[in-house]
């Protein structure tokens, strides 16, 4: 796993802005990332797509005074509170941000353009109506750090008894790429967030991106399908124990300032 999801920039980033401790062209520039342009449509008020400097005004506007994460997947709906019809939609993208202080959920839906070589990435946000509840089986900080320390054990112990840990050319770059990023001391949240939430989301980071490499690595040692049924097995609660706790980490914010903590 080496981005965040695009949820999880809106959401940070969004809370950053929110809370006035940063500004709105740093807030978009750090949402779009290496996208080439984000809008948010369904906005009420407005009848056509409009920027996100100009969405994310309006939702404060609008009463919106926080933002979580979700990240479903079937039969888990991660950080999702309802109705059906905005779940559904997040369970396709795979994420989704859902508004604290207005019944509001917006879903990414990507596109690509250009031509080969040159293509670049286009992200519409719908914005639709939520039920305001609690979301659906998010951790706490301390409960995701607890399971995070034995899903990475459990992820390690896996891999390397089923031959498929960082060995061949595109693990080793996968992971060559992911210390470089540490190590240039890129900012894993925007400023406000606890310093725990930081933690929590480098590790469930690393989690997920021991699960990508065994999921993306071929086969490995895994030459028969009850090897292969075996891995998969293995991993799937690992993965789950790694969204679980990206969402308790970009939503922390929200949870803290809840509590009165921040």
């Amino acid at each position: 796993m080496l981005s965040e999801p695009r949820s999880g920039r809106l959401a940070a980033w969004g809370n950053a802005l929110l809370a006035g401790l940063v500004s709105p062209d740093d807030a978009v520039l750090a949402i779009v990332g290496e996208d080439a342009v984000h809008r948010v449509e369904g906005l009420p008020g407005e009848s056509a797509p409009v920027g996100l400097t100009l969405a994310l005004g309006r939702l404060r506007t609008l009463g919106v005074t926080g933002l979580r994460v979700a990240l479903p997947a079937p039969g888990h709906p991660l950080g999702l509170s309802g109705p059906p019809e905005f779940n559904a939609r997040a369970l396709e993208a795979e994420e989704a941000v859902v508004c604290h202080g207005a019944a509001f959920g917006l879903v990414p839906e990507v596109y690509e353009a250009g031509p080969e070589g040159d293509v670049h990435v286009e992200v519409v946000w719908h914005v639709l109506p939520v039920r305001q509840a609690p979301p659906a089986d998010v951790p706490s900080l301390g409960e995701a750090e607890r399971e995070l320390a034995e899903a990475l054990r459990e992820a390690t112990e896996v891999l390397s008894k089923l031959d498929v840990a960082g060995s061949g050319p595109v693990a080793e770059a996968a992971i060559d790429a992911y210390r470089a990023r540490a190590e240039r001391g890129r900012e894993v949240l925007a400023p406000g967030y606890p310093p725990r939430a930081v933690r929590v989301l480098e590790l469930a980071q690393r989690v997920g991106l021991l699960v990508s490499l065994a999921y993306g690595n071929g086969h490995g040692g895994a030459v028969s399908s009850a090897e292969m049924r075996a891995r998969t097995e293995a991993l799937r609660p690992v993965e789950r124990t790694s969204r679980r706790a990206q969402v308790a980490a970009y939503n922390a914010y929200v949870e803290e300032r809840e509590r009165g903590a921040l």
